[in-house]
């Protein structure tokens, strides 16, 4: 007999549509380029042959300021980006072969998927020994995150649906070998809808660079794939002699001696 469902929990709830329209809003549009500036803080430094957008929330390009020529987006719904090559796929299950990309980068894909461990583990899978990860995503640990608790009980916010903090990201990562190489965030002011109200908070901008950096409404989470240093030992021929089973040679000892 199957239960009913009373309720459905938030990380089995699909809200990648809902994001997808509030990112067309003037306050989703001011927060990209604020994650556009992070990324161009980044990627400049990050060197290679591939790079992978695994995810594409909002048809942007999100790889424009990586050095790396080859780049490529992988969503199961993907709109046509000029500079990108479109890869139809799931983010869980990528066409790709193992330890083929220098650079993934995640852009909101773990607020919004229903598996982010299953999504990390490909991310890793194909990722060559050294290679970078970005992870862009919603900070709970900001004034985005007390917002919550202030608005309204009817308003349908569609960020932070899900409490995925940088440092329990960094956590997962620890367990799949990553080292993090550092984390960064953006856009301090709080997300008012209004433009004119939102405008008289502009001074929060520089205060939270300055003094809470890690406060800000987006982080990035930039870690590197580590590589596992084991050199096999060759045993020398002297050695496995050492190990063989000494020949018996007592009986023909016995009878020369008659």
């Amino acid at each position: 007999m199957e239960l009913p469902h009373i309720w459905q929990p938030a990380s089995r709830i699909d809200v990648s549509q809902a994001l997808r329209q509030w990112f067309k809003s003037e306050l989703g549009r001011e927060l990209l380029a604020a994650e556009d500036r992070l990324l161009g803080h980044i990627l400049p430094d990050l060197f290679g042959y591939h790079a992978l957008q695994l995810g594409q929330i909002v048809p942007c390009h999100l790889l424009h300021a990586s050095r790396i020529r080859h780049r490529i987006v992988a969503d199961k719904q993907l709109l046509t980006v000029e500079g990108l090559s479109s890869l139809p796929a799931l983010p869980e299950q990528l066409p790709l072969a193992a330890n083929s990309m220098d650079v993934v980068v995640l852009q909101h894909l773990l607020d919004v998927t229903v598996n982010p461990h299953a999504v990390l583990r490909e991310a890793a899978r194909v990722l060559i020994p050294e290679g970078h990860l970005v992870i862009i995503g919603f900070n709970p640990w900001s004034l985005w995150g007390f917002w919550r608790f202030c608005r309204l009980p009817w308003s349908d916010t569609p960020w932070l649906k899900r409490d995925l903090s940088p440092q329990r990201l960094t956590d997962w990562l620890a367990l799949l070998d990553f080292d993090i190489v550092g984390v960064e965030s953006a856009y301090f002011i709080p997300p008012i809808e209004t433009t004119a109200v939102r405008q008289r908070f502009s001074w929060l901008e520089a205060l939270g660079q300055r003094y809470w950096s890690q406060g800000g409404a987006a982080y990035a989470v930039l870690a590197r794939k580590r590589v596992a240093c084991l050199t096999p030992l060759r045993l020398r021929q002297p050695f496995l002699q050492l190990l063989r089973p000494p020949l018996v040679t007592e009986s023909r000892d016995s009878n020369s001696d008659l």
